[in-house]
């Protein structure tokens, strides 16, 4: 195992570097100049010209990437075109928000979405069926914004029980922590949880039509048994590849609800960004967001083994 760790890590290091190859060249090739933007409306090219120098644009395009590459090789993600900061100063505060929404979204999806897979296929074709199904159906199919804006109309404007908008860190305090994460963690929770109550539904129907089901229950085994000992554990390994690709769409993926709840995380910082063409920032985000998605999919692939004994790698 710990060999195949290695070599999925060395295997990730060429696609990183396409990816970080591929966003720089989409960036400095598509319309709109920060230089023109820092510059302002009234600047004249002389000035335009001069911030374009100062930044290093105005050499031509494979020399910036190579330094850029090799600043990265240096663990150097940039520099700020507008604040001046470091790329890794601006997004270390901005992690603790949007992994702590993340994991509080996982959470809640998994809680929700699991068990009302495993009750829809064992209701197979029911009115319970039929209602998880809607609720699945429903849950993914509302806009994320709209679900976060009834929220906090309902929760902090009609009832006042839970802030309206903000972050606050879990330094401060657990209580204000979590009473702040609510109502984005629930938006998003929900969202997901449909996803992962379909497939939980799909794989443990699939698993119950077979003959060991039948066997277990003959012995007399209690149906609570059945589904979570045998059922649930056989059909686990495309539930947690689920799992895993929700939580890597959580991380990435955060921006409206993040924009909704005003929640200071990475998404805000990519869509100031973007706004701003601010193309350090964006190209550090690339590079930390595929980084994520490759360690996710290792971590799934781990779980893979451990879940199911035939598996070797």
């Amino acid at each position: 195992m710990g060999r195949y760790i290695v070599r999925r890590l060395l295997a990730s290091v060429p696609v990183l570097f396409m990816v970080g190859v591929i966003a720089f060249v989409i960036l400095h090739v598509a319309p709109g100049d920060p230089a023109a933007i820092i510059a302002g409306d009234l600047a004249t090219p002389a000035e335009v010209e001069a911030i374009r120098r100062a930044l290093g644009m105005d050499r031509p395009l494979l020399v910036q990437l190579g330094i850029w590459i090799g600043r990265l090789f240096q663990g150097d993600l940039g520099t700020s075109v507008f604040s001046g900061r470091s790329v890794t100063d601006l997004m270390a505060p901005r992690l603790e928000p949007t992994i702590a929404l993340s994991v509080m979204a996982l959470l809640i999806s998994v809680s929700i979405g699991i068990p009302l897979g495993v009750v829809a296929a064992w209701k197979a074709h029911t009115v319970v069926d039929r209602g998880v199904m809607v609720f699945a159906v429903l849950g993914f199919s509302i806009p994320v914004f709209w679900l976060g804006l009834n929220l906090i109309w309902l929760f902090s404007v009609k009832i006042r029980l839970l802030p309206v908008l903000g972050y606050q860190p879990l330094a401060e305090g657990v209580i204000p922590f979590l009473r702040h994460l609510a109502l984005p963690s629930v938006t998003l929770g929900i969202t997901f949880a449909a996803l992962i109550a379909r497939m939980t539904r799909s794989s443990v129907l699939e698993v119950l039509r077979e003959d060991y089901i039948r066997t277990a229950r003959a012995k007399g085994l209690a149906e609570r048994v059945v589904l979570v000992r045998h059922a649930l554990k056989a059909a686990s390994l495309p539930i947690v590849t689920v799992i895993g690709l929700v939580f890597a769409a959580l991380i990435t993926g955060v921006v409206v609800t993040e924009t909704v709840f005003a929640i200071p995380g990475l998404g805000r910082l990519v869509v100031d960004a973007v706004v701003r063409r601010d193309f350090p920032i964006i190209q550090g985000m690339m590079i930390v967001l595929a980084t994520a998605y490759v360690l996710v999919n290792l971590v799934v692939d781990i779980a893979y083994a451990y879940l199911d004994p035939r598996i070797r790698y």
